[in-house]
């Protein structure tokens, strides 16, 4: 769908991020327009977890049944060591869906965005393809959206959800990603092709020296989705070539059988290398705001990346609609102020965060074994590493007091060292 009229919000980027807040805004009346680089709407990849945090959205956007319907709702998460096999802990996803009042669920990327690209047409959201920006800038009453071919949009706010190399994120930042020489192979299979037995009740996590393997069921258990992940030594060695399928091989010779018999399904013509960025507390310049993997694109370990965009969108509009008035009028400087005081520092610690549960899950050595030891120690009931990102904290205003008190991370760090000590 095309209109002529000038929209009060063009997003760049329809992806996940850019859908979901194109949706978030359209519910408070506003005109919005999709901006999207590619010939139509669509999205690559596999599964997506989705925890509380985000279902807790996808409930008050009237779209959670859907997803449901689409997705997986697995009974446990289990955590294994990768070269043994041996259960390390797990979480019993229904007692987490009691304690957080939504479930944890699965879903093949591609369903959770056409769920969105649906909600957006039903709520006459513009969508325009072919339109690649090349640039922004602010105008004297909005901002403008420079576009291949010599074309531009304009609006009253633009919304930048271009992803890891974002364009409008120079405005703000003069960074570039950040390698972390480790890959990704990826498979979403039909699961008569899978060959053996899987528990397909679980999200299943094993997680070895300098690799992990992910799998769980998608599509109300037809297919199988399986993560591959690893260090790439001709990354450490500079080279330009790195992450090939012999280095995937080459990865997973010593783990156990089960990681060992999923290896040979992983899609092998294509790879994902895997880069985040620092994080930045500047999200808005003037009229022209980041979301999602422009402003905070994390490294895959807290699998919080397309959560992380969605509730983004779901901020943003919540002070939007505490901030619009009778006539229709939104004071989009406070607006965007009050935006950028929620998110920044929640998405900073994920980051941060997601990059040292990297190092902890690939431990060798005695530090493996130390972590090991302290993982099977660990209470299954106990949540006090998890409250600060699944319970309401990320999507509380600034005027209201946090739900619960974070753990810090150097705790678990400082827990290694004490098992090293003994």
């Amino acid at each position: 769908m095309t209109t002529s009229a000038k929209p009060d919000v063009l997003i760049v980027g329809g992806g996940i991020g850019g859908l979901s807040a194109a949706f978030a805004l359209a519910r408070e009346g506003l005109r919005v327009r999709v901006l999207e680089q590619a010939g139509a709407f669509g999205e690559v990849g596999a599964g997506l977890q989705i925890a509380p945090n985000c279902t807790r959205i996808l409930d008050d956007y009237g779209l959670l049944d859907e997803a449901k319907s689409l997705g997986v709702l697995p009974r446990s998460m289990v955590m294994r060591d990768a070269l043994d096999g041996d259960e390390l802990t797990r979480l019993d996803l229904a007692d987490l869906e009691r304690r957080y009042g939504f479930p944890y669920m699965v879903i093949h990327r591609s369903d959770l965005h056409g769920i969105f690209l649906r909600a957006c047409r039903r709520a006459g959201v513009d969508l325009v393809t072919d339109a690649r920006a090349t640039g922004y800038e602010n105008t004297a009453s909005g901002a403008r959206v420079l576009l291949a071919g010599g074309r531009a949009e304009e609006a009253r706010i633009v919304i930048a959800a271009d992803g890891l190399h974002s364009v409008a994120r120079r405005l703000l930042a003069d960074d570039e990603p950040v390698s972390s020489s480790y890959v990704a192979y990826r498979a979403a299979i039909p699961i008569e092709r899978v060959g053996r037995e899987v528990d397909l009740s679980e999200v299943s996590v094993h997680i070895g020296p300098r690799c992990h393997f992910v799998q769980y069921g998608l599509r109300g258990g037809e297919m199988l989705n399986q993560v591959a992940v690893f260090q790439s030594p001709k990354a450490l060695a500079g080279e330009a070539d790195w992450g090939t399928p012999d280095e995937l091989d080459g990865a997973f010779a010593a783990a156990c059988e089960e990681v060992r018999q999923g290896i040979p399904l992983m899609w092998r013509d294509r790879w994902w290398r895997m880069f985040d960025r620092d994080p930045i507390m500047t999200w808005v310049h003037g009229n022209i705001a980041l979301l999602g993997d422009a402003a905070h694109p994390p490294l895959q370990y807290m699998a919080q990346g397309a959560i992380m965009a969605i509730e983004d969108g779901w901020v943003l509009a919540r002070h939007v609609a505490a901030r619009r008035a009778a006539d229709g009028t939104v004071d989009w400087p406070g607006a965007l102020a009050a935006y950028e005081a929620v998110r920044p520092e929640h998405c900073r610690r994920v980051l941060l965060t997601a990059r040292d549960w990297g190092e902890l899950w690939h431990l060798d050595g005695l530090p493996r074994l130390q972590r090991n030891a302290i993982l099977r120690a660990r209470d299954v009931h106990d949540y006090s590493f998890i409250d600060w990102i699944y319970g309401p904290t990320a999507l509380t205003p600034e005027e209201e007091p946090p739900m619960f008190t974070p753990i810090p991370l150097d705790s678990v760090q400082t827990d290694l060292s004490a098992a090293g000590a003994g």
